[in-house]
């Protein structure tokens, strides 16, 4: 896991004025995640990087968690709860005190782009943190049947507040035979 700890000077800046996600709610975050949330911990979620406005979570491929199919591929709401998980915890990462402040989600829409057949990765950031709804942007990547590891899902978490938010600026780089979902969600931030 990273935390951006090995890029701040001693106030904990990353010398342009922003302050980093704390190593102890850092580490919270993981441990919680990854052996205290039941249904999390039993899909073997990991955290493998959080730093402020920036989550990446994986979920390793069991075949317990794909669909009846050959080759077996794995369920889309694998996805989708990485799409959310991800996305509502980078949200928690801009908060001042991300250890008394919460995330609820209230919106979660998820496009599949083309199915996985392996471990998922999911990256969230965060496009807009106000006062009450927060918005991220997620990629899920995954190996494609018979094919090299490539993005299999996105989403966003949106909120009524959401500037416009082309989804070619999101996909910029990535090739169409990469992704393979795409989501939006939106959370209510308790501050």
């Amino acid at each position: 896991m990273t935390d951006g700890d090995e890029n701040r000077d001693d106030d904990g800046s990353d010398g342009r004025g922003d302050v980093g996600f704390p190593s102890e709610a850092a580490a919270f975050v993981q441990q919680y995640i990854e052996q205290e949330h039941g249904y999390l911990s039993w899909l073997n979620t990991r955290v493998e990087e959080i730093e402020r406005g920036r989550v990446v979570m994986t979920i390793p491929y069991d075949e317990k968690l794909t669909n009846t199919t050959n080759p077996p591929t794995v369920h889309g709401g694998i996805a989708a709860t990485l799409i959310d998980t991800a996305g509502g915890i980078a949200q928690r990462t801009v908060f001042d005190d991300p250890m008394t402040h919460g995330v609820a989600t209230v919106n979660l829409n998820v496009n599949y782009l083309r199915r996985a057949s392996g471990t998922l990765r999911a990256t969230a950031e965060v496009v807009r943190a106000g006062g009450t709804i927060g918005v991220s942007t997620v990629t899920v990547v995954s190996r494609i049947p018979d094919e090299a590891e490539d993005d299999v899902a996105e989403g966003t978490s949106a909120s009524r507040q959401t500037e416009s938010d082309d989804a070619a600026d999101r996909w910029e780089g990535t090739p169409d035979s990469e992704a393979v979902a795409t989501g939006q969600a939106a959370y209510r931030l308790f501050r």
